[in-house]
């Protein structure tokens, strides 16, 4: 074990930084006096007790990463800080037990938005301002962040970095500097959050739960501080602005960075995935509202399109806000919302699932092969903006939608063999897997995840993780092979 201790040594490191992010919902509660600031001082002390000893054990075996030393740090991050995480809603909330502590908190730090908690509306500030702070860490990655810092140290991180970054392109930089790269990321992202919350409290918005919900959106998350989500304002105006929020949020955070660098709009342009992205999310919309008008449900194409076009956005995102029931509807427009979270956000943004980038590759894979049983001997590369895209690239592609698929199959198995109905089963697999929060059925928008057994959650938090970290990330270190010399 002693060639992890490097990992260990920057593991400690995070999860002390982590520790100081627990100083914002502190102040929130002592500002608030919401009765909660002990549960939050105890859990700072713990998380950083616990950061600076593992960090303090180990400094004597500071060195740079290695590819397999990123993968494991990684993992490990994500599945501890979601302990560390749980703590203040363990040490104030009575009823609330270990394993939906945990849900709770990794649902929050992958983005996911799905939850065990109800009586949102009458809970401590602090307490949904951790909720959705959460989001906001996990959105662009708490490693992310911490890659930025840890160079200052003299620690390098670029293998770190490249476990961490959404999407199969990983080896292209917008900086020189990793650092440097993760700085211009987050500064985009902040702006981004501003933005949001200034526009929600101008919508109509309290000052809090403006920049509560502008955390959620941005990370692409679903916790609200309403049990109705959204639909608790009944504001168009607010859901416009969710909506442009999240429509940004979507697109690859690389893209918007060098917009804002060389103020320019030329970087939209060239991105091959928004085209694909934007053009999924209006058919969507346009179709399901015209699906849903013989149905009777909305009085107007016009009404019907607001709320069709808003759980488009929202679930296909993975943001997983809503504004109604949309189990409601019929099971095809059910189905095909649940399944836009599977593949319409873009590479390096918050979203989740097998991102556009996959997808549009999967498509023009599957065409290459059409064209090549029709002529055998032709020369068709699948080209991206008129560049080859690599074999290793093609064949990454292709392992990751297999162990996607099997993932799905496996887990929702797993639910169905508990006794879960294969809706509820099926849906709570595909919208933890792709962090979108909500399903369908008992899971809906209209209820949470509080319905399920210990042993159905526990799988629902692993295929948060698994989500989070695209596949991967978690399932290399579980194998064999990673442990030998």
């Amino acid at each position: 074990m002693r060639r992890f201790y490097p990992v260990f040594h920057i593991l400690g490191l995070i999860v002390l930084i982590f520790g100081l992010t627990m100083l914002a919902p502190l102040a929130v509660s002592a500002y608030a006096q919401d009765g909660a600031t002990a549960a939050y001082d105890e859990a700072i002390v713990v998380t950083m007790g616990v950061g600076l000893l593992l960090w303090v054990c180990t400094r004597r075996y500071r060195q740079d990463l290695r590819v397999r030393d990123g993968f494991l740090l990684v993992a490990l991050t994500w599945t501890i800080l979601p302990l560390f995480a749980s703590l203040p809603l363990l040490l104030f909330l009575p009823d609330i037990s270990f394993t939906d502590a945990y849900f709770e908190a990794a649902s929050g730090l992958s983005a996911t938005g799905a939850t065990v908690m109800s009586g949102l509306d009458s809970l401590p500030l602090s307490i949904n301002f951790w909720r959705t702070f959460l989001h906001w860490l996990g959105g662009m990655g708490v490693i992310v962040l911490a890659v930025a810092i840890l160079p200052l140290l003299g620690i390098g991180g670029r293998a770190l970095f490249k476990a961490e970054l959404p999407g199969p392109m990983k080896d292209s930089s917008l900086t020189p500097r990793i650092a440097e790269t993760a700085k211009g990321l987050w500064g985009v992202y902040l702006l981004f959050t501003v933005l949001c919350a200034l526009a929600l409290w101008w919508a109509g918005m309290e000052g809090w739960d403006a920049l509560m919900h502008a955390f959620s959106i941005l990370g692409l998350g679903g916790f609200s501080t309403r049990d109705a989500s959204l639909g608790y304002y009944n504001s168009l105006t607010i859901e416009l602005v969710a909506m442009g929020f999240a429509l940004l949020s979507g697109i690859n955070y690389a893209t918007h960075f060098l917009a804002l660098r060389g103020w320019s709009l030329k970087p939209y342009q060239r991105d091959f995935e928004l085209p694909f992205y934007l053009g999924v999310l209006a058919v969507s919309a346009v179709g399901l509202a015209l699906y849903l008008m013989p149905y009777g449900l909305y009085d107007s194409f016009g009404t019907a399109l607001r709320y069709t076009a808003f759980h488009v956005i929202s679930l296909a995102t993975s943001l997983g806000f809503a504004t109604t029931d949309y189990t409601m509807w019929p099971m095809f427009a059910q189905l095909w919302v649940l399944f836009l979270c599977s593949f319409v956000a873009c590479g390096g943004s918050t979203g989740g699932g097998i991102k556009m980038m996959r997808a549009v590759i999967l498509y023009k894979q599957v065409f290459r092969e059409l064209v090549r049983a029709m002529h055998p001997t032709a020369v068709h590369p699948v080209r991206i903006q008129g560049v080859i895209v690599p074999d290793p690239v093609l064949h990454a592609v292709l392992a990751f939608s297999f162990i996607y698929m099997v993932t799905i199959v496996s887990l929702t198995l797993l639910l169905s063999a508990s006794d879960l109905p294969i809706v509820t089963a099926f849906s709570a697999v595909v919208a933890c897997l792709n962090n979108a929060g909500p399903g369908l059925d008992a899971v809906g928008p209209a209820a949470n995840y509080s319905v399920l057994s210990d042993f159905q959650t526990w799988v629902c938090s692993f295929a948060m993780l698994l989500g989070r970290l695209e596949i991967f990330t978690l399932l290399v270190v579980l194998t064999p092979a990673f442990w030998r010399k």
